[in-house]
Order: structure tokens, then sequence, then C-alpha cells
């Protein structure tokens, strides 16, 4: 199983980000606004981005960002850009700088500059690469040909470094957060979804994906590339065809399906679960959560009526093309042709330092996190964004004690389980040891695979003791910010904390508009369609009556259908149901946001705003919110989010959501005259 990867069902349970608040912390505390100026615009926001000539209740989100949709243009080596692209950019230089520091050092053997400096070195060393072709891959590729019976298959299966009909991974239990337990589900396809095999406007794609299998064949100077191609896309689309959909896949009520080995084991004989995960370390687990055991059943089966050399033939072209970055020129070529271009549109590969500088950034992230927050995350920030979740908390505590619709018993459960919210913010309390890991400058094929053996060997030794909650998701530079329903914690790493999300300089308007709204999505992660199924411990457990279930569901149900009517590609459109858990986030986010800068204004200046440059403090606010989700898609990449990605499209990020808060129509003067409009009883207002 490749690298033992979480699949889509895994990253639905285990996705970061929670906040804990202080219930005696008051808006006064918020440290926004400071003497420094701005780092965008006079006040925090681009004016020179809007287009003024459209009508704000039109299109709210032209109306902030038009000017800037049309005079930007996407990188050729980019597939999407937008404010989360700059940021990373950004950061990427910042890393790329640290890096290369790290690397000009005369650094001791077995250090953490050696091994940066190395990773990297052994990235950018190209000629070598080239030199060495196929032959750092020649051993894992002969034990594919050794194979002689669908037990050999088996045994590659339990293995890191193949691909297999099915994923393996360590996380917390969900019926108990303390403890880890192994989670097995759906994979073995090559394209990123079922959805790619199976929709028909998605043929272009299959034709590409077919010539493409053969192109690594031929590349590898295997014969019968062809026909070798036509059975190995053969055997993916009938796993497609088992394949559960991406809602599903992210419905806790139907993934959470606990048993033994022993009914796994029976689940799919064929696959002889016992012995792989004997192999793998695996076993001696009470239970093991199974995610979508109709199509764990279904690939025993399709495993055994699959011939043994198709297995063989399968294995090896996952294996070359999974490691295309580290083989021949060709190789890399051939993938970012198939994976870059025609699966999201990028018209050039990106530079391969920039690509080096991802690779150590992710493998070795923490080690250069520690260098980055150092240099560009400086103690106020991490100050000023404690007290701003502190205000959203409160201030969601304030919203979930007026809902109308939500009985008392339950209410004093999300209570609760907002009282446990964990923020992390920033950087982790403890650094990863990379002590136990060698990287060599002349072998970067080995440094790859040591990586993913170190990976796993911490996961394997994380297992038999309890849940560390010291963990994050990521390293600090990442721009991004998540929430854990397992640990009930939300984290906000350094690299989202720049401009335009935070800004200590900037007008209250846009910090609680931006990096306020971003953190009332994550606490309202705890509370969507899918959070809201566990408790304050993180534990899977019903805490709702009856009546306010059904209640919620009503409005959640509006909501869907909302986000399934909009189409941002001709013939095709959001996926309500799939996005529900990013809908609601976003939705009540900003609700929560909005509270919270009504306590500023209350604390600071007797709940009125200074209009700056003709806009409101209430428009300001919104406007960033608008900036924030400004971006531009390449058709290809849009097309591939719709079928794989929980996000909506960002101008339905922006336009979905606003419709649907009376305070928006209030502030811009929306009537029913305007397309936005929506009736206030099919407005949809849950947290």
């Amino acid at each position: 199983m490749k690298k033992l990867l979480l699949s889509t069902a895994v990253l639905a349970l285990t996705v970061a980000c929670q906040p804990a608040p202080s219930n005696d912390t008051t808006a006064e505390n918020t440290h926004t606004a400071t003497t420094g100026s701005p780092e965008i615009g006079a006040w925090g926001f681009d004016l020179t981005g809007m287009d003024t000539s459209v009508v704000a209740g039109n299109d709210f989100y032209r109306y902030a960002n038009g000017a800037w949709l049309d005079r930007t243009e996407i990188p050729a080596d980019l597939t999407n850009y937008g404010m989360f692209t700059e940021l990373a950019l950004e950061a990427e230089e910042q890393v790329q700088d640290i890096i290369l520091e790290l690397a000009a050092l005369d650094a001791a053997n077995g250090s953490i500059e050696q091994k940066v400096g190395d990773l990297y070195g052994s990235w950018m060393d190209t000629s070598t690469i080239d030199q060495l072709g196929l032959a750092p891959a020649q051993p894992y590729l002969d034990e594919i040909a050794a194979a002689q019976t669908h037990a050999d298959i088996n045994a590659l299966f339990a293995t890191i470094h193949h691909q297999s009909p099915y994923g393996v991974g360590i996380i917390p239990d969900p019926a108990d957060t303390t403890r880890y337990t192994v989670f097995v589900g759906q994979g073995g396809l090559g394209l990123p979804d079922r959805d790619f095999y199976l929709v028909e406007e998605n043929q272009s794609i299959r034709d590409a994906y077919l010539a493409f299998i053969a192109q690594i064949f031929d590349l590898a100077g295997i014969e019968d590339g062809a026909a070798k191609a036509q059975s190995i896309f053969d055997l993916e689309m009938r796993l497609a065809e088992s394949h559960w959909t991406q809602a599903d896949s992210r419905n806790i009520q139907k993934i959470y399906n606990p048993m033994p080995m022993a009914q796994l084991a029976s689940l799919a004989p064929q696959l002889n679960f016992e012995a792989g995960m004997e192999q793998l370390g695996l076993d001696g687990v009470a239970t093991y959560l199974v995610a979508q055991p109709s199509a764990i059943e279904a690939a025993g089966a399709i495993f055994e009526e699959t011939p043994v050399d198709v297995w063989q033939d399968y294995m090896t072209f996952h294996f070359i093309r999974s490691n295309a970055g580290a083989l021949p020129e060709a190789f890399d070529a051939a993938n970012f042709a198939m994976f870059g271009t025609t699966l999201n549109g990028a018209e050039e590969q990106r530079p391969r330092d920039r690509r080096g500088v991802n690779l150590v950034g992710g493998q070795l992230g923490e080690a250069v996190g520690q260098v980055y927050v150092e240099r560009h995350f400086p103690p106020e920030s991490k100050a000023a964004m404690e007290d701003l979740v502190a205000n959203l908390t409160v201030a969601f505590e304030g919203r979930l004690e007026a809902l109308d619709w939500m009985d008392d018993e339950t209410r004093a459960n999300a209570l609760q389980k907002l009282s446990t919210f964990e923020p992390r913010i920033g950087y982790p309390d403890e650094w990863q040891d990379y002590s136990a890991l060698e990287i060599q400058a002349d072998d970067l094929f080995g440094n790859l695979f040591r990586l993913t053996e170190f990976e796993w060997n911490e996961q394997i030794a994380d297992l038999a003791g309890p849940v560390d909650r010291n963990a994050w998701p990521y390293p600090p530079q990442t721009v991004n910010a998540s929430y854990n329903p397992l640990m009930n914690q939300i984290t906000f790493p350094a690299g989202i904390l720049q401009p335009p999300f935070f800004d200590p300089n900037a007008d209250a308007a846009i910090n609680y508009g931006g990096i306020g709204a971003v953190i009332g999505h994550e606490i309202g992660h705890g509370f969507d369609d899918q959070g809201r199924r566990f408790d304050h411990d993180g534990s899977i457990r019903d805490w709702w009556s009856e009546a306010t279930n059904e209640r919620f569901e009503e409005r959640a149900d509006v909501l869907e259908a909302q986000y399934s009517g909009y189409s941002p590609v001709e013939g095709r459109f959001v996926n309500g149901e799939f996005t529900m858990g990013e809908n609601i986030g976003d939705l009540g986010g900003l609700q929560m946001a909005y509270t919270a800068y009504q306590r500023h204004l209350d604390a600071c200046c007797d709940g009125e705003a200074p209009v700056i440059d003709g806009f409101t403090g209430e428009q300001r606010f919104f406007l960033a919110w608008a900036q924030v989700w400004r971006r531009l898609y390449r058709e290809e990449n849009l097309i591939n989010r719709l079928a794989t990605d929980p996000h909506s499209p960002s101008q339905y990020r922006t336009n979905g959501v606003v419709r649907n808060l009376d305070v928006w129509y209030e502030a811009f003067g929306v009537t029913e005259d305007n397309d936005l409009y929506l009736p206030p009883e099919e407005r949809v207002s849950i947290w």
C-alpha cells in the first residue's frame, strides 16, 4: 500500500483544527490596529482590486475583486492563483533561503543541517539521477517480477512501498481517543477519484491516462505497453465501480465500522489481512476501523479474479509513476503532463528547485519550521491570535446560548464541547526528532524511501502508546488552518498568520473579516454535519436530542440545495452534500466573526466603527472576507476540485455565504431587485 497514506475517509476523520476558549477573556484584549502601517493599502484592504461598476448585491465576489480578477494571470507553472497562493509562494521563498543557508554549512554528519542540505542537494542532482536511470528502482521492480502467486502479490501489498487495492493508516480510535487504532479503506486508483473513471464527461482524461500508462512502460523499456495499459485500466475501472463516493466517504456514520480481525479477515479472505497486518506490525489491535466495507469486500473478489501477471504490471506501473520525480527527466515530464497538465491545466512544470523546497519543507518540515518561526513569526502575533481566538470563542458561546432551535440539554453539551476546544497557534511546543533518520548526499531514491520508513516506524511506535496530543498535522510555514474532531483541537500555523488574513496594523474589521472568520470557520467544524458527531473528548457519541437533530438537518438540507445549484463550469455543479462541512464552516465562521467584531466595537468604540474611504465597518468586514477568497482557476483544475475538494469554489465561498446573512443585506442595501437576494425565509442560519 504505497506509503500507507490515509485515504479520503481518514482525512475526513482527522481534518484538524479547534480552539480552546477562556471565558473571562473579553473583547478589550484584542491586539488589532496597532501603530504601524498595514501591509496592504491604507487599512488592510486592496481597493485597487475592486470593480465598483458591479453592484454588490448582484455579485459581491466580483464587486470586491473584479479588477484583480481581470488583471491577474495564473502563472504558467500553477493550476490556480489567489491569496493563499501568494502567501504560500512567499513562505516558499523564505523556506528556500533557510534551506540554502543550512546546505551551505560545513555540517557534521547526522546533524539536522546535514540532513536538510543533503536531501535538497540529492533532489537537485539531476545529472546523477539521469545517469543512474532505473537502477535505484530495480530491486523493487525485481521483487514484483519475482511474484509467482496471489499470495506473493498479497505479501507485496503489505509493504510500505507498493500500490495496493486498499489503504492502511494509524489514527486515534474514535471510540477512545486516548489510544490509536488501525484504519483500512478503499484504494488502488491511479486517477484522483472514481468519478474520473465513471463520469461520461471525463472520457478525454481516461484516454490520456491509458496512453500515459503505456508511455511509462515504453520509457522503462518494457514490451507490450499498450496491452498492459489496457489491462491495468480495466482493473482500476473495476475498483472504481466499487468505490464509495466522496460524500459517503466523509460521512462518519457510514465509515465508522469497527471490527475485530476475524471479521475483517472474513470480509475479504482473498486479501489475507491477518498475515498482511502481522507483516506490517499492525497485528494485535483489538478492532480495525474499516471505512468502506463493501469496497474492501469487492477488492477481495477483484484481486482473486485478476491474474497475477496483471497485478505485476499494475504494481510495476504504479511504482515507477509514483517515484517519477526521483527518476530520469523523461519519467518526470510524462508524469507532469498527465497529472499537472491534463488533470490540472498547468502549462509548465514548477522549477525543480521550488519542488525541492517543498520536498524538504514537507519531509523535514519542523526542522526548517523552527528557523522559519524565529525569523517570520514575532511573539506579538501569537499573543494577538490568542486574543482573537478567545474573542471568537466568547462570541460563539453567546450565539449558542441564544439559539432558538436548540434544546437546553443539547445546548449544554455544545457549550461543554466549546469549553474544551484546544487552540494551537503558530508552532508546536515540542519539535519532531529526526535523529533516527539517515540522509545521504548522493542517494535521492534511497533518501525518499528512508523517509517513508522513518515516518512509518514512528507511527508503529506510536501505536502501542497513548495518543500524542502534541503532534501537528503540518509544519509552521504552512498556509492553512484546520480542526481535528478526534482531538478537539484547532491549529493555526504561522504561515497563515500574515496579511491579508491577519495584520496587527490593519483596521479591526479586516482582521475580523479575515483571520477572525477563518478562526470561526475552524471552530464551526466542531459543529458541522460531521464534527457534531464527536463529543468534547473527541469520541463518537450522539449528544443531540432527536428534535434538535431534526432542526439542524432541516437547515443543513436547505444549505445543501443552495450549493448544489451552483455551476462554475458548464454542465458541472458543486456537490452540496460533499461540501456540506466546509459550507457550514464558512457560514458559521463568518457569523461568529461578525459577532466578535461587534463585541470589539462595543468595547472600544461605543459600538460604532469609523467610516473609512466611504466604507462602514460592516462593509469593510465583508470586503475582507471576499478578498481572502479571491482566486483564479484553470478549468481543468476546477473540474478536478469539484470531484475531489470538499471546499466550494471561491466565488461561492463569498457569494454563497453572504446572501444568507441579514447583516450583509443591511450593510450594502441589498433588495429583492438584486441577483443574490434570497427571501428571509430562504436564508440559512445554523450557528
